[in-house]
């Protein structure tokens, strides 16, 4: 559960710069005072009233040193220098000083944990992306990390500085007259202790409407992403209700709930910061009256209850801003405390090391493995199988029966509750996760890619591949077929998500990319399944190709692509029922045998 303290903690690695920023800015905030302390001596000057005693030696040793007559002329001399170096002097100083530390700090810190969301992104396991769209994700990241980086210029720069000045404005007060001090000090209290009680309130329905524009968000990626589907079932209609819905109610809370709130919470401030100071003028005419304070301190100190009354305002806008975001920079930190699970330590290995130091003989072998993805329904149960080096072993069964689980086991995006699973002998929770994995490939039902070039695309898993290594896999996969049709060869954009490219030529693509990678393992997860005739073809006679190459496991409803598999292992509710040759499975009177009967009538397999 994210804290305040993981907010405060997001600039740490340049917590000294903070402190040395945050003191600049408030020392600089303190010095400002000087001017109206001193129109307010110079006011004493004037009307021929006596200067403060610690003014008062200072200009006697000043005039010591220059052997300058005690006088007005002398007086208001040091007096007007002293001003100079506080406004002339200072100006140019306090910009490199304070403003910029103030955005040198979160840029920088911006830069460090945007690579902690994407390492985050990339470690994060699989039903983490089950639960959550990317939608959804992106906008938590980006919220958070763009207001944890406004945030701080407005409080390091402005807001604890300018609470250093009321501090200094109270102790300059109280050296003057105690009775305005002290209504200086409890109207202070009052009111901060007021709104922030307010703002703990306003916080509350912050959250609340953040969540709600993480839904909408959400909503909205899906609609983009699926906006095939929604034309298609004409729901276009339905789906802007949906998000009107959401809409409306967004603005009911940020309207009449959030933004009610802040204008009640200033309105009240007015009007009590209004009365205070008109207090404080009475108490202070007052008091130069009666005789205790000089006319040049009646001005000062009217000037500076006036600036830290004024002060109140910006500090309250300040306040608010920070819980209008307080609640997105929390969710960005609970972001990043997500659990990687014990299957992603080690995915991220040295920036420059593609290559995998392993080598496998491409020998599997399944011993005693179970797995469920919740406690109610086991997925696998006791799945014992040996794959030999180069064999190509498929996976056949209804839908749910556990074959993509086990290959997921396989490349651990799981890892199994029962049993273990061998390469070469090893227990592959003892490998390198990532380094593991560049040993594998697997071409997947829907092949993702990239929005660059066909090239680009090709040499993903491998980028330093050469371009004669790249032709020979295009060849087997029968890229070079598609490569005639493109436009560009292998330099054409592909766009988002390969929409340019059909399913077959995706697929197709897909292969070669894994075979690019020259992996000892290679995987087909229903390759053929979402296929026309001729696409699926095309698939079979590259799959032929590459079989003997390497350990191949091929995953598939059509038992058309698994004819010329060196084993058939059939799956049935989380249990191998099972094992033979496509022949020899097809003599037994079992599943294979039924699901296959089943397609060769035409009838579906499911």
């Amino acid at each position: 559960m994210a804290k305040f303290r993981d907010i405060i903690n997001y600039f740490s690695a340049d917590w000294k710069l903070s402190i040395f920023s945050i003191a600049a800015s408030s020392i600089y905030e303190l010095v400002d005072l000087v001017v109206p302390y001193g129109i307010g001596q110079i006011l004493n000057i004037l009307s021929n009233q006596p200067l403060d005693q610690p003014l008062a030696e200072a200009i006697a040793f000043f005039a010591k040193i220059t052997n300058y007559p005690v006088n007005n002329t002398l007086s208001l001399s040091v007096l007007l220098g002293i001003i100079f170096i506080v406004t002339v002097v200072k100006a140019p100083t306090q910009p490199w000083l304070t403003n910029w530390f103030h955005w040198d700090i979160p840029l920088r810190a911006r830069r460090d944990k945007s690579k902690l969301a994407i390492e985050k992104i990339l470690t994060l396991p699989l039903e983490f992306y089950d639960e959550n769209n990317p939608g959804r994700i992106a906008g938590r990241v980006a919220r958070g990390i763009s207001n944890h980086t406004w945030t701080y210029p407005e409080i390091a720069g402005q807001l604890i500085p300018k609470l250093f000045r009321l501090i200094g404005i109270f102790v300059v007060i109280l050296l003057i007259e105690w009775r305005i001090a002290l209504l200086y000090l409890i109207s202070f209290i009052i009111i901060l202790g007021f709104s922030l009680k307010q703002l703990q309130r306003l916080i509350w329905h912050e959250s609340k409407l953040d969540k709600y524009m993480e839904d909408t968000e959400s909503r909205t990626s899906e609609l983009i992403t699926n906006i095939k589907t929604v034309k298609a079932f004409a729901t276009e209609t339905k789906e802007l209700k949906r998000q009107k819905q959401r809409l409306e109610r967004e603005l009911k809370v940020v309207d009449y709930r959030i933004h009610k709130g802040y204008v009640n919470l200033i309105t009240w401030q007015k009007a009590v910061i209004q009365f205070c100071v008109f207090s404080i003028l009475g108490l202070t005419l007052a008091a130069t009256v009666a005789g205790r304070v000089s006319i040049g301190h009646f001005i000062m100190t009217l000037t500076l209850s006036s600036m830290a009354y004024a002060e109140l305002e910006p500090i309250s806008n300040l306040a608010e801003v920070f819980a209008r975001r307080y609640s997105s920079m929390l969710r960005f930190h609970e972001f990043l405390q997500e659990p990687i699970g014990n299957e992603s330590v080690g995915v991220l290995g040295e920036e420059n090391e593609p290559i995998s130091p392993y080598k496998f003989t491409g020998k599997v072998e399944f011993a005693h493995v179970g797995f469920s993805y919740d406690a109610s329904r086991q997925v696998l149960q006791d799945i014992n199988l040996l794959i030999e080096p180069y064999q190509t072993v498929a996976l056949v069964g209804r839908s749910g029966s556990g074959k993509s689980t086990l290959v997921k086991l396989l490349l651990r995006y799981f890892e199994p509750q029962q049993g273990q699973i061998l390469i070469d002998g090893q227990d592959i929770r003892t490998l390198n996760v990532g380094q593991y994995r560049r040993r594998l490939a697997i071409v997947h039902q829907e092949v993702d890619v990239f929005n660059g070039t066909v090239l680009e695309n090709l040499t993903y898993g491998r980028p330093n591949a050469t371009f004669a290594e790249v032709q020979e896999a295009c060849r087997i996969a029968r890229v070079d077929e598609v490569l005639q049709q493109l436009p560009q060869g292998y330099y054409t954009v592909v766009g988002e998500r390969g929409v340019r490219l059909s399913g077959g030529q995706r697929q197709r693509l897909g292969i070669a990319r894994a075979l690019l990678v020259q992996p000892d393992v290679l995987i087909f997860d229903e390759a053929t399944s979402s296929l026309d005739y001729e696409s699926e073809r095309s698939i079979q006679l590259a799959m032929r190709t590459i079989q003997g190459t390497c350990t191949t496991i091929v995953i598939a409803h059509r038992l058309s692509t698994v004819r010329d598999a060196d084993k058939i292992v059939v799956l049935d509710q989380g249990k191998i029922v099972e094992v033979g040759s496509h022949e020899e499975l097809l003599h037994h009177e079992g599943i294979y045998r039924r699901l296959h009967s089943l397609q060769e009538t035409g009838e579906l397999l499911e």
